[in-house]
């Protein structure tokens, strides 16, 4: 081994493609037609492995059921896997690499399937009112974020009334121009401004008395020379 770490020299610049030149067939399983069905009864780590394994077109498709190593019937319908789904959940280890694990990656299409039917006679054989209720809780599952967006446009829609209480923007302006007015002739005006006027006022008063002083002065004069 050599002694060099890190990154590789040459890097790529763009993810490689598998089957960049090959016309992929729709109608196939793994087109768009027919996709590949999701990985289940493996652990978290071989469930990697496949994915992989899909990704980058490494993947080898079943062509018919595989035998499984335990109960030795052809029940194993899921490419990598040893063993049936019956025969993992009964040792309830993982279907690839026989791990024993409690977390068990998906679940069995035949699970689903099974499950899925129940659901129907049960929507099937319930009252109106039940059968509503049920498909609305569905719905909701289904839809998270409009159920969300929802919520936020009504919460937005409630709060209008907390910003303008008033109907109209109209009202609210003249109920606000009313209280600014009331609030103007309410207001008590500053005491060094009432000073100065009364200062102004004594100036004036004090200057008006000397004048009417002399000329009555002045009348009394004439009338005694008289």
């Amino acid at each position: 081994m050599g002694s060099r770490q890190g990154p590789p020299k040459h890097q790529n610049k763009f993810a490689w493609v598998p089957n960049a030149g090959v016309k992929i067939n729709e109608t196939e399983v793994g087109g768009r037609f027919r996709p590949l069905s999701e990985i289940t009864g493996v652990c978290l780590r071989c469930r990697e492995q496949i994915a992989w394994k899909r990704k980058y077109g490494k993947y080898k498709k079943l062509t018919e059921p595989a035998k499984c190593q335990k109960c030795t019937k052809r029940n194993v319908r899921q490419a990598y896997h040893k063993l049936c789904s019956g025969c993992a959940k009964e040792q309830k280890v993982c279907a690839k690499c026989y791990s024993s694990t409690e977390q068990i990656m998906g679940r069995d299409i035949y699970e689903v399937e099974a499950e899925q039917k129940l659901l129907d006679e049960t929507i099937k054989n319930a009252r109106e009112r039940d059968r509503r209720t049920l498909l609305r809780a569905m719905n909701k599952d289904n839809n998270p974020k409009k159920s969300d967006e929802a919520a936020a446009t009504r919460s937005d829609s409630s709060k209008v009334g907390d910003v303008f209480p008033s109907t109209s923007l109209e009202e609210y302006a003249n109920k606000s121009g009313k209280v600014s007015g009331i609030v103007g002739h309410g207001s008590v005006p500053d005491h060094g401004h009432v000073v100065e006027d009364d200062e102004e006022e004594d100036d004036d008063d004090v200057g008006s008395e000397p004048e009417l002083d002399e000329d009555h002065c002045g009348d009394d004069d004439d009338e005694l020379q008289k």
